[in-house]
């Protein structure tokens, strides 16, 4: 399938381009958001519930114990954008704190997946606008003119700004510190730095999870952009990066093989990986450092007891 007919059949073209140019360098890298596609966004529902997932619970307990201090904190705020906001589990542990919210902005790259989760909030907070914008957080959003004179929070949750090389997770914040006002404040969940062997375990999941969701990025190339990966010859792996303090998602070749996009022609040695994923772990110092060289001031933090996770209240 030549790139004129991917046009005419209404190709992504960002997607389209970020893959060619992805695979096309040394070593062989696609961005993250490429993997929350709706079965994407399925499946990394499913990997929160895994019991060596501990992020999600960890964070959700957090929230769950500290809700009469964000009520009080956020008593003030009445529209609340949050950043990639998958299942919005987290999210309802928030609405609930904030007795004068009047509009709520959840935004993802998952269209289908979004408005689904949008529909049963609204139904759940009846008195909450809830308006789903359907976009990427790493560029300015549109926020409509009527809602951008209301007292705003920010909520980024999940560690997701791990996703981001601490560069790219100072332009998120700048972005966010422009978007929101000088009176606007950003809510954002941290994954702290913990032993390696309990990281590994988290992101290479005993049932295979998430495998099957780092090998969907390839099942979605062959879907939308005509690829012919074989599945089978690509093999997940999680890894511990010490000097970047990240653990790292990779899809590793399974001896020699050529892969076809279009019109492209991508050639994999034994061994050689696609790197699909970036989670990066923070100690409490570099995040605060992090966040202030981005024109953030951090009013409060929370931690649970393990101090494996915080949530960080930027002003």
């Amino acid at each position: 399938m030549n790139n004129a007919v991917l046009r005419s059949a209404g190709v992504n073209q960002t997607f389209l381009g970020e893959v060619v140019a992805g695979l096309g360098q040394t070593p062989k890298a696609l961005s993250p958001k490429w993997l929350y596609d709706h079965e994407g966004s399925k499946l990394f529902e499913q990997i929160t519930h895994l019991p060596e997932y501990y992020p999600t619970r960890t964070e959700i307990d957090l929230l769950a114990h500290i809700v009469p201090s964000l009520s009080e904190a956020l008593a003030d705020r009445r529209l609340l954008i949050e950043y990639g906001s998958g299942s919005s589990r987290k999210t309802r542990l928030l609405l609930g704190a904030m007795p004068n919210l009047e509009h709520y902005v959840p935004m993802d790259v998952s269209g289908e997946f979004l408005r689904g989760v949008a529909d049963g909030l609204s139904k759940q907070f009846p008195n909450v606008q809830v308006r789903p914008l359907v976009g990427d957080f790493n560029v300015s959003l549109k926020i409509p003119a009527e809602l951008r004179e209301q007292s705003s929070l920010g909520f980024f949750p999940g560690s997701t700004i791990g996703n981001l090389t601490p560069a790219k997770a100072s332009e998120f914040l700048r972005l966010r510190r422009d978007e929101l006002g000088e009176g606007g404040e950003l809510l954002v969940g941290v994954d702290l730095r913990k032993p390696v062997d309990v990281l590994l375990a988290a992101y290479d999941d005993s049932a295979g999870v998430t495998a099957a969701f780092n090998r969907n990025l390839l099942t979605r190339i062959n879907r939308e952009l005509g690829g012919d990966f074989d599945l089978q010859r690509f093999a997940h792996e999680a890894r511990w990066n010490d000097d970047f303090g990240r653990i790292e998602m990779h899809l590793v070749s399974r001896g020699e093989q050529t892969v076809r996009i279009a019109e492209h022609c991508f050639e994999f040695a034994d061994g050689e990986s696609i790197h699909s994923e970036n989670s990066h772990k923070y100690r409490i110092g570099e995040f605060k450092l992090l966040a202030r060289a981005s024109r953030w001031d951090v009013r409060q933090l929370w931690t649970d007891d393990k101090q494996w996770f915080g949530v960080f209240l930027l002003g």
